[in-house]
C-alpha cells in the first residue's frame, strides 16, 4: 500500500439516468436558452451536497506543522482529555478565541505569555 491510498478523495455525484427523449428535450432547450431538466438536477444535487459539515464536506481543511513547547503539548493534551475533543479542533477554537479578542487584550495575553 502507497501513501496515495490514504489520500482522502472527493465523493464522486451519482450519475442519474436520462431517457432519450429526455435528452433530445434537454438538447433544445438548451439550444433556446432555456434552463434545462439536466442542469436543474445537478443544481439540487450540489445544494443538498453542501448541506452537512463534517469532515466528507466543503469545509477543506489544511494540514499544518508548528512547534509547542512540551509544557504546551502536555496542556493541549490534558484539556482535549477531558473535554473529549480533538486537539488539532482544540487548536482551532482557542485560534478563533483569541482573533475576536480586542487588540489590547491580545498584546496583554502576548506579553503575560514569554515562551
Amino acid at each position: 500500500m502507497s501513501l496515495t491510498d490514504l489520500k482522502r478523495r472527493k465523493k464522486k455525484t451519482p450519475k442519474t439516468q436520462v431517457s432519450v427523449e429526455d435528452f433530445i428535450e434537454d438538447a433544445n432547450k438548451y439550444a433556446f436558452g432555456q434552463p434545462s431538466v439536466v442542469s436543474q438536477s445537478r443544481i439540487k444535487l450540489s445544494r443538498v451536497k453542501h448541506k452537512g459539515l463534517d469532515k466528507h464536506s466543503t469545509k477543506i481543511y489544511k494540514h499544518a506543522t508548528f512547534s509547542l513547547t512540551e509544557d504546551a503539548i502536555g496542556i493541549l493534551d490534558k484539556i482535549s482529555a477531558d473535554k473529549k475533543i480533538a486537539k488539532s479542533r482544540l487548536i482551532r477554537i482557542l485560534i478563533y478565541d483569541f482573533s475576536v479578542k480586542s487588540k489590547n487584550e491580545q498584546s496583554t495575553i502576548i506579553e503575560l505569555n514569554d515562551d
